[in-house]
């Protein structure tokens, strides 16, 4: 992998892990339009070290938030009264939606493993995407807060996570479809659903870095790999200041429109092609 290849990489797991458009589908789609084609171990450890990138944006971004929450969860067991404060109430809620991603994620491993190399099976789950955010917008009445959540909202926001284990279903739509079909305003889905993804994005990582540990030549990729990680870093916190800014005010029809775009487009062009 080169540089130029590795910063484009980069770029485009910062801007689409957070914006609903699935940063695993377009880390599959990109090289293969592209025609870049990549020794299996090294896009391995690229794409294992790059997600750390989004992970350490979204830490950042949500910093004095999470010190809130620990502290106030911690406080909330040392009281013996773990759901009294609203902060640590949200915050074991956060950990409820983490849980069925995490049950089903070691489950079906080698499932999602083997749909991650047909591009077929991506413009599939766009659509997929696509049709999510649309019944979000269609079914939200967009009149509560993460205030209002209950622990059924939780573990319903936390199975439709479950989906986006299948490269093409973004992360973030699929979430933040499922807060709105609760009526949670968009930027309120929203920001549950960034603070929902660190817990299951540090075990998705230290997960893929105990099968990193057994990949050969991975300091031969430090230098790419830190470009990578790097850009997507600096654009995944750009685009969660600008998505959350976004949706105070606007719908999701761009990124459903774009979608369901990329989805049509991706599967007629696999028929043109043969």
């Amino acid at each position: 992998m080169t540089v130029f290849q590795a910063l484009v990489l980069g770029v485009v797991q910062g801007a689409t892990e957070f914006l609903p458009i699935s940063s695993s589908g377009h880390l599959v789609l990109v090289p293969w339009l592209l025609g870049w084609q990549f020794d299996p171990n090294a896009s391995f450890v690229f794409d294992v070290l790059v997600q750390w990138g989004t992970l350490l944006a979204v830490i950042a971004y949500f910093f004095k938030d999470l010190v809130a929450l620990v502290r106030a969860a911690l406080l909330g067991l040392a009281r013996r009264r773990p759901f009294a404060d609203p902060e640590a109430r949200l915050a074991w809620l956060i950990v409820l939606a983490s849980i069925p991603a995490a049950v089903f994620g070691l489950a079906l491993k080698d499932i999602v493993e083997t749909a991650f190399g047909q591009p077929r099976m991506v413009f599939i789950f766009m659509l997929v995407t696509s049709g999510l955010l649309a019944i979000g917008e269609w079914v939200g009445k967009r009149r509560r807060t993460t205030a209002d959540m209950r622990w059924t909202d939780s573990l319903w926001i936390g199975f439709a996570q479950v989906l986006a284990l299948f490269p093409g279903v973004s992360r973030s739509g699929s979430t933040i479809a499922g807060g709105m079909t609760r009526d949670l305003a968009r930027a309120d889905s929203a920001r549950f659903a960034f603070l929902m993804s660190i817990p299951i994005m540090i075990g998705a990582g230290l997960v893929a870095l105990r099968d990193l540990a057994k990949a050969p030549n991975v300091g031969a990729q430090l230098t790419s790999v830190a470009i990578g990680l790097v850009a997507a870093a600096i654009v995944g916190y750009i685009s969660i200041r600008w998505l959350l800014n976004y949706l105070k005010t606007r719908p999701l029809t761009v990124f459903i429109v774009y979608t369901a775009a990329v989805g049509v487009l991706g599967l007629a062009l696999i028929a043109i092609r043969g």
